[in-house]
């Protein structure tokens, strides 16, 4: 049942805030990948969220396909590319190297992809309480695959981990099972002078999907265009 918009927003800024504002800026830059980064997760996973608040620290991109439970495509694919169905999982072609667990998937962006060692913080478990909690307001979100036609291609997202706007969107497309290229625009992004030129303003979240030619801001718009567009039950 959808929540009322103004406890929607309310509970998405409390879990930002039980985050403590991780993943709000793109601070940690380094080498940049010449292939897209490939990542199985979902959004309600505190593991999960601990590697997208990299990506967003890192100013990276990434393709994501969204697992979430009972999803009839993602999940089955990782278990019959990596064996087992846990998340994250993490693909970089340009490494040849795959793997599960949040630690070392951090670790191992920050060695190629950084400009300094993973904050341990970040790598290590010290901080999952507070994103279980985070997961625990936002009531579910995020977690359980709603029925939806899938997309042809992949939709495109810009947006930043910490935005309690982003995360209802991100949400949305996990629960649909939509795939998507997720484009990080956290404050310092080198992204965003690009962003706002092919937008026309730098707000995120926004969304562009190429296979109705549909592009918009305003989570609640997006939303509404997901369901409209993707979702096939209530």
């Amino acid at each position: 049942m959808p929540l009322p918009r103004s406890l929607d927003v309310a509970s998405s800024f409390a879990a930002s805030v039980l985050r403590l504002g991780s993943g709000r800026s793109a601070s940690h830059a380094g080498p940049r990948p010449e292939q897209p980064l490939l990542v199985y997760e979902f959004e309600g996973c505190p593991f999960c969220r601990k590697v997208r608040e990299a990506l967003t620290m890192l100013d990276l991109g990434a393709d994501i396909r969204p697992c979430p439970k009972g999803g009839p495509t993602y999940r089955p694919e990782l278990v019959r590319r990596g064996g087992q169905s846990m998340l994250p999982y993490l693909v970089d072609p340009n490494t040849n190297d795959e793997m599960y667990e949040s630690g070392p998937i951090i670790t191992h962006l920050y060695r190629n992809y950084g400009d300094r060692p993973a904050p341990a913080w970040l790598r290590t478990d010290l901080t999952v309480p507070l994103g279980s909690l985070a997961s625990l307001v936002r009531a579910g979100r995020g977690v359980r695959y709603r029925s939806a036609t899938a997309p042809e291609l992949p939709l495109e997202l810009y947006s930043f981990e910490a935005s309690p706007y982003c995360r209802i969107v991100r949400e949305a497309l996990c629960e649909l099972e939509l795939p998507y290229r997720l484009i990080n625009v956290g404050k310092g992004s080198h992204e965003r002078k690009a962003f706002r030129s092919r937008s026309g303003r730098m707000m995120a979240p926004w969304i562009s999907d190429p296979n109705t030619g549909h592009t918009s801001f305003e989570s609640a718009e997006i939303v509404a265009y997901l369901n409209r567009t993707y979702a096939t039950s209530s």
